[in-house]
């Protein structure tokens, strides 16, 4: 249920010398040969995007990116930094540094091949019908049919619970599967291709391997016509479905999941599960009963090879590399650094969180952002007062939410205890990965029936995001996104509030869309609304999903609205809520123009900068399909068309493309 954010500007000198902060506003962004009232987006953000043509590394690349890629060669120097030979045995710098190291040493990955999946490839091979169950709970890698994880039970925050949830796709999404045309086609086309490829680079002859991609794929078909689309999963009352274990074992006895929690080791019974979607479940169990052992093994090796290719040698990211290129239309693999640093920079998030922070997140910065917050909700609570649609009973619910807010910044105050992670550089890179794995679900496992740990976070420092969870009604910022040009302390309020402003603003809103408004202030999935409120929201609601289902994405491709909703509100909400927050800033005064743009102009520049970017048309269609977040350049123009301030700053009247008239327009929050 986390709703996160996603998914710079060029470098001055000062006149020492150093490099300056990029700005949210920067001339050098914009193209003044477009006109803010043709296009918002192609003005602010041209400049920007002309500078910054995609590399063949990319299939996408913004302002986001940008900062994601400082992000990462900030954390790369830090694990480089670190002294391995002298790093005591089981400290979190000797399992950073023989992490990295792992994934760096080619020539012994190369050396290797897939002798690191031998021993589970048999077992897989050998495995019965009544083995699999078994092999989903122990093996690591194994990804079939479906997923199972400890969360905050959505109708008592303050417990955790088990969820079980659809999965077992090697597309990851449905529609790959059953969506007809050239596009979906040749996807299907390439990951037959990468499944036969794994099987051979695995040990199996021609025949061999293409079969398993046959009958993966063919399986993996009758599970897709069973699964709700990513549309569907929003409705969060749909998808909670408790039942006792006891029962589904008499209805569907082929999944057994009492034999499934004992074998992960559980140590508290599982007597209750709350299923996501009941009407795959039933197609699991029948597929587990009545798909050949031979199609089962397939499938489960297929799963299983898929898993590991990441972590093998080149042969294996290639045939991985080919895939991607189809479904996102990026020319070039990533440089091995960039892999080899991310999985330490997953797996250890926290540990190398707490060397980033230390070295790259100043105190002044921590105490900035918690005025803005507080100004931000401020704002926020004047929206609701001043709500037209919304009764008072109301407001003053919304009002209690707001007020119980939890901000978090920065960094835990509590860091992660990894010292159960055994991290050995005599075993393969692999094998490692595999222990992690094992260490994260004992790690997720252990908080059965306990209650919630409200301090944890569910980002590292260095992440380049921030997320609302309305379980616990929170909204974070870590680190990463505390940086310029979202955040500078040396820009004006105009360019603050129009970044990192609209980001606390969106995240705010999220407790207050779609979703996030069925959460009451304590986290729980309860109504605190009137039903002439609820009903006035949900129309306002489907207006906004009719103006983006309106947009044309690519061809005959349009926009999903309905599944971009929560966030769409949320940019809206956080635009007008940051915009309120900097003029009760501005107070008496009327700001500064700068470069021949008023502070309002500058204020809404710096909010499209967010999203500039360049995308390959490939990975445009693929967010279309599978982005609950809309397209950079609709989070800019589409929003703000319904924006009266965005319309009177730049003096867009009728007739202006980027005009909408009033009767048209959308305001929620």
């Amino acid at each position: 249920m986390m709703l996160a954010l996603l998914g710079a500007s060029g470098s001055c000198k000062k006149d020492d010398g150093k490099a300056e902060a990029p700005r949210g506003f920067d001339l050098a962004n914009l193209d003044t040969s477009v006109s803010p009232k043709d296009d918002f987006y192609d003005f602010a953000c041209g400049g920007w995007m002309k500078s910054h043509p995609l590399s063949s590394e990319y299939s996408r690349f913004g302002t986001f990116d940008e900062l994601a890629e400082l992000n990462r060669s900030q954390v790369r120097d830090l694990v480089t930094g670190l002294d391995r030979n002298a790093a005591e045995k089981g400290s979190n710098t000797q399992k950073i540094a023989d992490l990295y190291a792992l994934g760096m040493d080619s020539v012994r990955l190369n050396n290797e091949q897939a002798k690191a999946l031998e021993k589970d490839l048999t077992k897989i091979a050998s495995a019965s019908r009544d083995d699999l169950i078994g092999l989903m709970a122990t093996m690591p890698g194994v990804s079939a049919f479906f997923e199972t994880g400890v969360e905050t039970d959505l109708m008592d925050s303050n417990a955790k619970a088990m969820y079980w949830q659809q999965g077992g796709l090697g597309l990851g999404d449905r529609d790959y599967y059953l969506d007809e045309g050239e596009r979906p086609e040749a996807v299907r086309a390439a990951y037959r291709t990468y499944l036969e490829t794994l099987g051979r680079l695995a040990g199996r002859d021609d025949e061999s391997a293409r079969r398993m991609a046959d009958n993966t794929i063919k399986l993996e078909t009758e599970l897709a016509r069973s699964q709700r689309t990513r549309t569907e999963l929003r409705d969060i009352e749909a998808n909670y479905n408790p039942m006792a274990v006891a029962d589904l074992k008499k209805k569907y006895p082929n999944v057994d999941l009492s034999g499934y929690f004992k074998q992960k080791g559980l140590e508290a019974a599982v007597d209750t599960i709350i299923i996501g979607q009941p009407d795959y479940y039933a197609a699991v169990s029948k597929a587990l009963a009545e798909t050949p052992e031979d199609v089962l093994r397939d499938y489960f090796t297929a799963g299983y090879l898929s898993s590991a290719a990441s972590y093998l040698s080149d042969d294996f990211t290639e045939a991985e590399f080919q895939l991607e290129k189809v479904i996102s239309g990026v020319e070039e693999q990533q440089p091995r650094w960039k892999r080899a640093v991310s999985v330490p920079n997953g797996i250890l998030g926290e540990a190398l969180g707490e060397l980033y922070v230390e070295k790259y997140f100043p105190a002044t910065s921590k105490e900035k952002m918690l005025t803005l917050v507080e100004n931000l909700r401020t704002a926020l609570g004047q929206h609701i007062d001043n709500l037209t649609w919304m009764s008072d009973s109301t407001k003053a619910r919304a009002h209690e939410k707001l007020n119980a807010f939890t901000v978090k910044i920065g960094y835990p105050d509590k860091w992660r205890d990894y010292s159960d992670l055994d991290i050995d550089p005599e075993l393969s890179y692999w094998e490692n990965v595999q222990n992690a794995i094992l260490f994260n679900d004992r790690y997720n496992l252990n908080d059965y029936g306990k209650p919630v740990d409200r301090s944890r976070w569910h980002m590292s420092p260095q992440t380049v995001n921030a997320y609302y969870d309305p379980t616990t009604n929170e909204i974070c910022f870590p680190a990463g996104i505390l940086q310029a040009p979202y955040f500078n302390p040396e820009a004006d309020d105009a360019e603050n509030y129009g970044a990192i402003g609209v980001v606390i603003g969106h995240e705010m809103t999220h407790g207050f869309d779609d979703q996030g408004r069925q959460f009451d202030k304590n986290g729980n999935f309860a109504n605190w609304w009137t039903d002439a409120d609820a009903e006035a929201f949900n129309k306002l609601a489907d207006g906004l999903v009719a103006q983006f289902d309106s947009i044309v994405v690519a061809g005959d491709t349009h926009a999903n609205g309905r599944l971009t909703l929560g966030e769409n509100i949320a940019d809206q909400g956080g635009l007008r809520v940051a915009y309120t927050a900097y003029h009760n800033a501005l107070g008496d005064s009327e700001g500064e123009t700068v470069d021949g743009y008023t502070p309002d102009q500058r204020f809404f520049i710096s909010y499209a900068n967010v999203w500039a970017g360049n995308i390959r048309e490939e990975e445009a269609l693929q967010r279309t399909k599978t982005d609950p977040h809309s397209l950079g350049r609709w989070r800019v123009n589409a929003s703000l068309r319904n924006l009266e301030p965005f319309f009177e700053a730049f003096d867009i009247k009728e007739g202006d493309a980027m005009y909408r008239p009033a009767e048209e327009r959308v305001v929620i929050w």
